[in-house]
C-alpha cells in the first residue's frame, strides 16, 4: 500500500503527459492497477451522455479482452536463477570431472614410459661409462690430492647416500623451491591456481600434479620430507629408481584426482595442497609389500608397532574423516594414495611395469635406427 500511495503521488505531481508511453506501462505494473485510457477531448459531451460504465480502480478485476501484463518475477529469484550459488551450480557437476579424469590417465601412462626409457638409457650408459670410470680412476691416483676441495667433499657425501636417499633429493629440493614461491608476494595469483587442487577453480589439471609439490606451511613441508627421507630407501630398493619415480608421480596425479571426487560429491569444495597423497603410496607400498617390519614415531621411540597395523590405522583413520567431513586434512587423498599403493603392490607391478618390454623395444628400435646399421650396437645393451 505505501509503494501503491508513493506512485499515485508521482503520478499526481507530474500528471500522465510528463512520461512516455513505456514509463507509464512500467509503473502500471509495478503499481499493481490499470489506468484507464485517455479519453479524446473531442468527445467529451459525447461520453457524458453515454451509458455510465463502472470506474476502474485498483481492485475490479480486469476486463476479459484487456488481460494484465504479467508480472516479472522478483529480483532475488531473478539473480538466483542467473547466477547460482557456487557450491550447488554446475562445480558439482560430475563431467568437470572427465578432462582431471582423462589427464590423469595419461600421465601415468607418461610417468611410467618415461622411466622405463630412462631404465633402458640408464643401463645404456652404465656399459659405456664403465671404462670411462676405470680411466677416470686411474687418473685420480695420479693427480695429486687437495685439501679442503669442497667439490670432492660434496661428492664423497653424496656417494655416502643410499641410492633411495639420493632418488628423493631432487624432489625434496623442488619442494622447497615452491615453498619459496608462495612468499613471493607477487606470486601469489599463480600459485593460489595452479599450486592448489580444487574442482571448482578454472585450472584443473595442472594443479593435480603441481599441488603434490606444494606447502605453506614449513611444518607441513618439514613433516612430509622427513617421512619421504625415512621411507625411500625402503621404497628405492623394492621398486627400483625409475619405477619408485613413476610410480610417486603417477600417485601425485591420483591422489589429487581422487580429492577432487570427494569434493565434487560431498559439495564440500575448497583448495588443498601437499605431497601427503603421494607419500602416503610409498608409504602404503612399502607396509604392504613388508607388513611385519617395526615402525616408531620420532617423538615417541620407545613405541614400536607392525608396518601393516601402522597401514590399517592410518586407513582407517582417512576413511573416518572422510566419511565425518573432518576438514583439517584431505583425507580423500591419503585414502586415494594409500589404495593406489596397496593396489600396485598387489596387482600394479605385474599389470604396469612388468609389461613394459614391448613399450622398451619400440625404443630400442627408434634409437639404433630400426635395426639398419645399428643392430650390433643395440645387442651389446
Amino acid at each position: 500500500m505505501a509503494w501503491t500511495a508513493r506512485c499515485g503521488a508521482l503520478l499526481r505531481l507530474t500528471g500522465p503527459e510528463g512520461f512516455s508511453g513505456r514509463w507509464r506501462l512500467n509503473i502500471q505494473q509495478r503499481c499493481e492497477f490499470k489506468k484507464a485510457a485517455r479519453k479524446p477531448e473531442g468527445r467529451k459531451g459525447e461520453e457524458e451522455l453515454a451509458p455510465s460504465s463502472p470506474p476502474s480502480s485498483a481492485r475490479d478485476p480486469p476486463a476479459p479482452r484487456d488481460p494484465p501484463a504479467p508480472r516479472d518475477p522478483p529480483a532475488p529469484l531473478e539473480a538466483r536463477a542467473r547466477d547460482p550459488p557456487r557450491r550447488e551450480g554446475p562445480y558439482r557437476d560430475f563431467g568437470r570431472l572427465v578432462k582431471p579424469m582423462f589427464f590423469t590417465v595419461g600421465f601415468t601412462g607418461c610417468a611410467f614410459g618415461g622411466a622405463a626409457v630412462w631404465q633402458y638409457e640408464s643401463l645404456k650408459s652404465r656399459v659405456q661409462s664403465y671404462f670411462d670410470q676405470v680411466q677416470a680412476d686411474w687418473l685420480e691416483k695420479l693427480r695429486p690430492k687437495k685439501r679442503g676441495d669442497l667439490r670432492k667433499d660434496v661428492n664423497q657425501w653424496w656417494h655416502s647416500l643410499s641410492e633411495g636417499q639420493r632418488t628423493v633429493t631432487g624432489i625434496i629440493a623442488l619442494n622447497v623451491v615452491v615453498f619459496c614461491c608462495w612468499r613471493i608476494p607477487s606470486l601469489q595469483r599463480t600459485m593460489i591456481r595452479y599450486f592448489t587442487a580444487d574442482p571448482a577453480s578454472k585450472t584443473l589439471c595442472s594443479p593435480l600434479l603441481l599441488s603434490s609439490f606444494s606447502h605453506y606451511s614449513l611444518f607441513h613441508l618439514v613433516a612430509n620430507m622427513y617421512v619421504l627421507w625415512s621411507f625411500s630407501s625402503s621404497a628405492v630398493s623394492m621398486l627400483g629408481r625409475e619405477q619408485f619415480v613413476a610410480v610417486y608421480l603417477s600417485a601425485g596425479v591420483i591422489s589429487s584426482f581422487f580429492s577432487y571426487v570427494a569434493k565434487t560429491a560431498t559439495g564440500r569444495f575448497g583448495p588443498s595442497l601437499g605431497a601427503s597423497g603421494a607419500i602416503m603410496t610409498i608409504l602404503a607400498a612399502v607396509c604392504t609389500k613388508m607388513p611385519e617390519s617395526k615402525l616408531a614415531v620420532i617423538f615417541l621411540p620407545m613405541f614400536t608397532f607392525t608396518a601393516g597395523n601402522a597401514l590399517k590405522s592410518l586407513v582407517a583413520l582417512d576413511s573416518l574423516g572422510l566419511i565425518l567431513g573432518w576438514r583439517f586434512f584431505d583425507h580423500a587423498a591419503h585414502l586415494g594414495g594409500a589404495l593406489f599403493g596397496i593396489w600396485y603392490v598387489l596387482f600394479g607391478h605385474e599389470l604396469i611395469w612388468k609389461k613394459r618390454e614391448p613399450f622398451v623395444k619400440i625404443w630400442h628400435d627408434f634409437r639404433t635406427g630400426g635395426g639398419r646399421g645399428g643392430g650390433t650396437r643395440g645387442g651389446a645393451v
